[in-house]
């Protein structure tokens, strides 16, 4: 129990710098090479953003590359923003999987003596060589119904169908129960269990989409928790502008590049008779007009590989360029060979962003959405395309904005009040053990920098109820201490020498507080597991405090008593 050896001396050193190092970044400021980053007399929020970020960038030049740079984040509570919980319908979320699913029906069905599909949202409709299928309401009996004219086609179609049934997620469940209807029919179903692991499914995806929309760049503090199977809890620490963000989320984001005309005798028949004819759809257009599009899309928002803002080549006005994949650039290469002198739209959310003419063959992939863009509308629809498609539009439940005037009080009430607790725990520990309780005292000290260094190393996000779980281990971080001392002192009022009191004070204290950290790590853990936002950050702090607060009690402060024995070597401990 009192054995240090090299290895073990080595280990403990090297996990309290390692500590130290991680905790560090946060002693500095964005500021800390003298100029503020909003010192700028700058307005623009682009001119910031990038001042903001040369500044990390000259704060990061002058950390040395091999050692820790995070800090801790500053959660809503302290650094006010925008608050946001968002639901999800599951109705539509299966709608959606419909429609995703008519393109693989049409792939997969067309393998099969040349027969055309046509989508219609009437009726099923027979014919002599075609298959008719019409998707109903999910809302009703989440099921689609597909009809074929004869019936021998029955099994194959079958087998050709569950063949592209895809499967939900990374699992092995398929999406969708294929099976056989009456009169010739194919019924392609949604289960109550697939409609729960899909609706998870695109809460999980949103939660990416969402990120990757509000915070293309990776460098915000942004925090995005689910809620249930469908309910996604958005906070946007430093945000004052709720409006844009909905705004953001508020577009499904979905890309299609389809065929396009623009004759005005079919349009205007599409206009008088409020129907486009089969196969087509009229749709507006950003320059005004409305536009015939082909119902099936030539290519789709998930062959995109990138998208940003970058200046109109012919005006250097703010505009949208995206770069297609490389399956993708081919088939579009192919189709702009072979589709000289027609319109093909680029359709985003049921609106054409544009709609050139196909004068040549377009290589690489690369192509550019024009138009009178801000800089900050480029940049919100090019963050759009690039995140892609939501899985289903979120319903906002309840928004908050959060000023930040009390953060910078909350956190400096927190410092006083740490510091308070730890010079009034030291004042206790020295009256009541003397200098072995000093030594619990650098423990304790050590533990709240192990602690910083552990929130900064996970990224962790500090708040108000993170900073009371910190004050809050002050207290327990002694706790084991106190029990630990009483024992030697029984022990050493036994008549036993300072070495085998302290032997055995740690023997026999350690079940009982291993028992107890047990328990509450067991509670943190559960609030972490059923909790939300702060409620979170304080059983991450709590749980990390329980950990290192066993370390620092057991460990720490006994190698501080060994290293005083063997030096001074005492015939009896002042305590």
């Amino acid at each position: 129990m009192l054995n240090f050896p090299a290895w073990k001396v080595a280990i403990i050193s090297i996990t309290l710098l390692w500590g130290a190092l991680l905790a560090l970044p946060n002693l500095f400021s964005d500021g800390f090479l003298g100029i503020e980053p909003r010192d700028t007399g700058a307005t623009d929020p682009q001119a910031i953003a990038a001042y903001e970020q040369q500044l990390a960038e000259a704060d990061a030049s002058w950390w040395p590359g091999f050692l820790p740079k995070n800090k801790l984040s500053l959660g809503l509570d302290l650094q006010g923003g925008v608050y946001l919980l968002m639901e999800i319908d599951p109705a539509e979320v299966v709608g959606n999987q419909f429609e995703s699913f008519k393109g693989d029906v049409r792939d997969a069905w067309r393998q099969t003596n040349n027969q055309e599909i046509i989508l219609r949202d009437s009726e099923p409709v027979i014919s002599d060589s075609r298959m008719i299928y019409q998707l109903r309401d999910p809302q009703e009996d989440a099921q689609q119904r597909f009809d074929w004219t004869a019936e021998e086609q029955m099994e194959d179609a079958l087998k050709r169908l569950r063949r592209v049934n895809p499967n939900i997620g990374t699992t092995q469940t398929k999406t969708f129960n294929i099976s056989e209807g009456a009169n010739n029919t194919v019924i392609i179903a949604v289960t109550d269990a697939s409609r729960s692991e899909l609706t998870r499914k695109a809460r999980n995806d949103m939660m990416t989409t969402i990120r990757n929309r509000i915070d293309p760049n990776g460098v915000a503090e942004i925090q995005i928790t689910p809620q249930g199977d469908d309910r996604i809890i958005l906070e946007a620490p430093g945000e004052s502008d709720p409006k844009r963000i909905k705004d953001l989320l508020s577009r499904d984001g979905r890309l299609t590049f389809n065929m396009a005309d623009t004759s005005g005798s079919a349009v205007r028949i599409a206009q008088e008779t409020g129907r486009a004819r089969p196969g087509w759809q009229l749709i507006p257009s950003r320059e005004g007009f409305p536009l015939l599009i082909n119902n099936i899309p030539e290519i789709e928002g998930k062959d995109i590989a990138s998208a940003n803002r970058c200046p109109d080549p012919d005006d250097n006005t703010p505009s949208v360029c995206f770069r297609l994949n490389s399956s993708a650039a081919k088939k579009f290469y192919n189709l702009t060979a072979s589709r000289r002198g027609e319109l093909f739209a680029i359709v985003l959310d049921g609106e054409s962003m544009s709609a050139p003419r196909i004068n040549d063959p377009i290589p690489g992939g690369n192509v550019i959405i024009t138009g009178d863009f801000t800089i900050e509308e480029a940049d919100d629809l090019s963050a759009i395309i690039a995140a892609g498609e939501l899985a289903a539009k979120p319903q906002f439940i309840e928004e908050r904005t959060v000023g930040p005037g009390l953060g910078q009080e909350s956190i400096a009430a927190g410092s006083r009040a740490s510091m308070i607790g730890i010079i009034l725990v030291g004042i206790f520990m020295m009256l009541a053990y003397g200098l072995i309780g000093g030594f619990a005292v650098g423990s304790l000290i050590a533990n709240i920098i192990l602690i910083v260094g552990a929130l900064s190393g996970f990224g962790a996000t500090l708040t108000l109820p993170g900073i009371a779980g910190i004050i809050l281990t002050i207290g327990m971080a002694v706790d084991a201490n106190v029990i630990v001392f009483e024992r030697i002192r029984e022990e050493q009022r036994s008549g036993r020498s300072p070495a085998t009191a302290i032997q055995a004070g740690y023997e026999r204290a350690f079940s009982a507080i291993l028992d107890a950290n047990v328990t509450t790590f067991i509670a943190a853990s559960i609030l972490y597991l059923v909790g939300a936002g702060p409620v979170k950050g304080f059983a991450v702090t709590l749980a990390i405090g329980i950990l290192t607060s066993v370390f620092t009690a057991f460990v720490v402060t006994r190698w501080f008593t060994v290293m005083y024995l063997r030096t001074m070597r005492p015939k009896r401990l002042a305590m």
